[in-house]
This record gives C-alpha cells, sequence and structure tokens, in this order.
C-alpha cells in the first residue's frame, strides 16, 4: 500500500517514514501544502496521513480542494491542534479519521489499518483474511490453518494488496504504482518475481495470472474474525 505523508516537522517525518516502512507500506513525503495539493490528486495513493499546520497552504484548504474535485482517498489528519472545534473543521472539511499530536506509534498503525481496510469493504479485525488465508499485519506472516508461513517484507506487501482486493484483476503496473514509493526502481519483471514467490509458499492456485490484464487473487473478503 502506497502513502502520502505531509508533515513539515522533518525529525516527525523521518519518524514515520521509518516506522511506516516497516510495517510495510510504502511512503512519500512531502513538506508543503501546495506541492501536496498536486502530487495528492494525481499520484495513486491509497492513504494520506496530512498534518495542518503547513507551508504554502494549510492542510485544511488542501483537503478541502482535494474533495472538491472528487478526490475520494482516505485521509488521516495528524496535527498538534487538539481541540474539538478543529476536529469539527477536519471532519467537515472531509478528513476520515483525526490524531493529535503527540500520539504513540502503534495507535497511527492502527488507525491506517483500519482506514484502509474500511475503504475496501473489510471488517477491522486484527488479521485481514480471504481465500483460506490469515493475513497477521503485525508480524507479517500468513496462516493457513494450523500452518504459519513465514514472508519476505515483498512479499507481504504484494500479499496485503492481493487480500485487499479479492477477487479484482490487478494489473502490474496497478501493483508497481501501489507497492513502491516514487522514488523506488521499479524493475519489469519485480512483480512477477514475486508473484512466484507466493505461489511456491502459497500454491499456484491462489493467484491467478490474466493473460493481457494481470493477475487475481481467488476468493473472496471474510468478515469478521
Amino acid at each position: 500500500m502506497r502513502l502520502l505523508l505531509v508533515e513539515d516537522n522533518v525529525a516527525l517525518a523521518d519518524e514515520l517514514l521509518a516506522d511506516l516502512g516497516r510495517q510495510g507500506y510504502a511512503v512519500d513525503w512531502l513538506a508543503d501544502g501546495r506541492d501536496a495539493l498536486v502530487q495528492g490528486a494525481t499520484e495513486p495513493y491509497d492513504l494520506v496521513v496530512l498534518d495542518l499546520g503547513l507551508p504554502g497552504m494549510p492542510g485544511l484548504d488542501v483537503l478541502r480542494r482535494w474533495r472538491a474535485d472528487g478526490l475520494a482517498t482516505p485521509v488521516l489528519i495528524l496535527t498538534a491542534r487538539g481541540s474539538w472545534a478543529e476536529r469539527i473543521d477536519g471532519l467537515k472539511a472531509g478528513a476520515d479519521d483525526y490524531l493529535s499530536k503527540p500520539f504513540h506509534p502503534e495507535e497511527l498503525a492502527l488507525r491506517i489499518q483500519a482506514l484502509l481496510r474500511r475503504a475496501h469493504g473489510v471488517a477491522n479485525q486484527s488479521e485481514l483474511k480471504a481465500a483460506g488465508l490469515a493475513l497477521d499485519e503485525a508480524r507479517q506472516c500468513v496462516r493457513r490453518g494450523d500452518e504459519e508461513i513465514a514472508l519476505s517484507g515483498a512479499e507481504f506487501r504484494l500479499l496485503r494488496y492481493f487480500m485487499l482486493h479479492p477477487g479484482q484483476i490487478l494489473s502490474k503496473t496497478q501493483l508497481t504504482e501501489h507497492l513502491y514509493d516514487g522514488e523506488s526502481e521499479r524493475e519489469s519483471n519485480v512483480i512477477e518475481v514475486h508473484v512466484n514467490h507466493l505461489r511456491r509458499k502459497l500454491g499456484r492456485g491462489v493467484i491467478e495470472t490474466r493473460r493481457g490484464q494481470g493477475y487475481r487473487y481467488a476468493g473472496d473478503a471474510e468478515q469478521g474474525g
């Protein structure tokens, strides 16, 4: 999943980039509201973490412009402003969630997970479940029944994206755009390589190849858990 972090506090941004990277997210970072307005509307982000007190353009104005232009990407506001009136202003502007500084990194991680699952119609649960597999995002491993299967970081990121889009045909371009940040080298066959790794571990039937279209993860997402 590819996230946009808009935060002008460099020390905090560095900390969040490290934390979110360890959680398997590809993250682009911007510190200016005007830059965020453009990039957030043109790049295929799964979620935006948006500070309010930004140079260039305030975060609320950025959010209002995105929503007025029809951008539906989930937005979590992250700010030092903690009054109830400012929270209401953020929600009225179209924010999906609101977290005040200081905060615990685990709370941010859980809120991001909840927003991403909600955006894909998946119940909020401790594990993501689809097609007979249970993905533990905290431990970055997958289970089939009582069998626990280890995953590399790249395999975990790819499988999580598949499991959030069960039954959908996903092109290589779409997968690449959502699994790598804007600075990453994107080799043409990297998705194919990781798909083959997952098939060896999980079985060939879990991920179907659609010639000329891309890949399809079998099954439907399971609710509850």
